[in-house]
């Protein structure tokens, strides 16, 4: 609704995972180097971690974006409580048969996929998402199925996908042979002050506007509320904008932008756990 007003091509700060977006900030520039460290090391297992809406997906879709020319590529999203059993969804992640077929088929149907894979030359890669909700059951059949080799070669690379508390998981008893497994790892933290403000300039100019309409105290008070998260990040900016559209404004200002999450909190829309207080004035 903002788009025109504001002079970008489409919406900047969406907050569904888009890896055209994907702002290179150090941190996910390390990131995405270790994550292509352990596919081309052909490591079993590869780990990355981060807090909530720190970009951890965008990463994974930009690496998918990039080798879907090269590899087989298979996306586990649903590791809640309820998951069920691991090779179902691994087989339905790889569109293989997965319904009404018992383990041993379940798992045969598996292999043979991913061994014809090695022979036709294309790597396979598992990317198990949202990890941290697995048990240590669960998470040493993971590490059971990167045991398949084709006349001594790895056939399939993991890729583990969790927030922080995947970390804690990793060091319970019984997973010793999966964290030595591990070859490749990275952990993201969130954004500094100049990093937002240069993710927030990013994606206002991939957006298609020749001008930045957030002022510079403006991106202060965001990073300063957001924590340098993200996706918090992004839900901000795109208040903010509809805001500034709404009163004809041509530049957010951080006055705009505190009015907004003021509104948002007594509406409890915001701030639950978060810094409620205004930024200090420079």
């Amino acid at each position: 609704m903002y788009e025109r007003h504001f002079g970008f091509r489409e919406q900047p700060f969406s907050l569904t995972p888009d890896p055209g977006y994907l702002y290179r900030s150090n941190k996910h520039a390390l990131a995405y180097a270790m994550l292509e460290y352990g596919i081309n090391g052909n490591f079993p297992l590869i780990l990355i971690t981060g807090g909530i809406g720190t970009g951890k997906t965008t990463l994974i879709r930009h690496l998918i974006d990039n080798l879907q020319h090269e590899a087989t590529i298979g996306l586990v999203t649903q590791t809640h409580g309820g998951f069920g059993v691991l090779q179902q969804w691994v087989n339905w992640a790889f569109g293989l048969e997965h319904d009404r077929l018992d383990k041993v088929s379940l798992y045969r149907h598996f292999v043979d996929f991913i061994v014809s894979e090695f022979r036709s030359g294309r790597r396979t890669i598992l990317v198990v998402d949202e990890a941290q909700n697995m048990d240590a059951q669960t998470l040493e059949e993971l590490r059971l199925l990167t045991n398949i080799n084709a006349d001594k070669n790895l056939v399939l690379q993991i890729v583990l996908v969790g927030q922080s508390e995947l970390r804690e998981v990793l060091t319970r008893p019984g997973l010793e042979q999966f964290v030595q497994r591990i070859g490749s790892d990275f952990h993201l933290d969130a954004l500094s002050r100049d990093e937002t403000c240069a993710f927030i300039r990013h994606r206002v100019a991939v957006a298609g506007a020749t001008r930045n309409p957030f002022a510079s105290d403006a991106m202060l008070a965001i990073h300063h509320h957001a924590g340098g998260v993200p996706r918090m990040i992004n839900g901000i900016c795109d208040a903010s904008l509809v805001y500034g559209y709404a009163e004809g404004r041509r530049r957010i200002r951080a006055e705009l932008v505190e009015r907004m999450l003021d509104d948002r909190r007594r509406r409890g829309l915001f701030g639950a756990g978060r810094d409620t207080t205004p930024i200090p004035a420079a």
